[in-house]
């Protein structure tokens, strides 16, 4: 075990919870400023550095030995704040770029690809975090922190790397100067479509950007 990871798994609850607090506060504040669109030619670095950043957080509760929650049951926090204006901001701000095409479980043998958009799973991960930080505004440390870790397993760690994978592509085509019209097919302001018809779209993209049907590389 690495100092660092000894260090994680062995310091005050309290002072964690702090540092991962601040890291959570950070990440939302920026996300609504982001979706507000003051800066629109911005938005994919923003999120990236956005992203990149909550993903230490991840990486540190990931280290943390299981926090215990003091209660059997998980207190009411009432009804969950919306996010849809939050997702559609971002939707408009990131097309058409927002659809993606995600491998869900590396290790899963033969699995296709799936597809998603970054506006729906940085909306998914808003509402983990706030619902966290409920705990934590609330006193409950221990609670909260739980409540981080096992939604980082569970949701939002997976959601918040396929995303950080999805920006960086972007950047990569345009710092790179490889065109992202091949991208123009997936228009997020046409009516919504079904999940054949994503899934379709989001593989073409993917082989169009690869290259080849499989990824194979040819020639040595």
């Amino acid at each position: 075990m690495s100092d660092a990871t000894l260090h994680a798994t062995t310091q005050n609850p309290d002072d964690f919870a702090v540092q991962v607090a601040d890291q959570v506060e950070s990440f939302l504040v920026a996300v609504t400023e982001v979706a507000k669109g003051d800066e629109p030619g911005s938005t994919v670095p923003f999120l990236l550095l956005e992203v990149s950043q909550l993903l230490l957080a991840g990486g540190r509760l990931g280290a943390h030995e299981d926090f215990v929650p003091d209660e059997r049951y998980e207190p009411d926090l009432g009804p969950e704040p919306d996010v849809d204006e939050l997702r559609e901001n971002l939707a408009r701000l990131l097309e058409p770029v927002d659809v993606y095409s995600e491998v869900f479980d590396p290790y899963a043998p033969s699995k296709a690809p799936v597809p998603a958009r970054i506006s729906d799973d940085i909306a998914d991960l808003i509402t983990d975090l706030r619902h966290g930080m409920a705990h934590y505004r609330a006193g409950r440390t221990t609670e909260a922190l739980w409540w981080w870790q096992f939604s980082y397993f569970s949701n939002w760690g997976p959601t918040a790397s396929a995303v950080l994978r999805a920006l960086q592509s972007v950047l990569i085509h345009v710092r790179l100067d490889q065109p992202l019209e091949e991208l123009d097919g997936l228009d997020t302001d046409q009516e919504p479509m079904g999940d054949d018809l994503l899934e379709r779209e989001a593989g073409r993209v993917m082989e169009e950007e690869i290259g080849t049907p499989l990824g194979i590389r040819q020639g040595g």
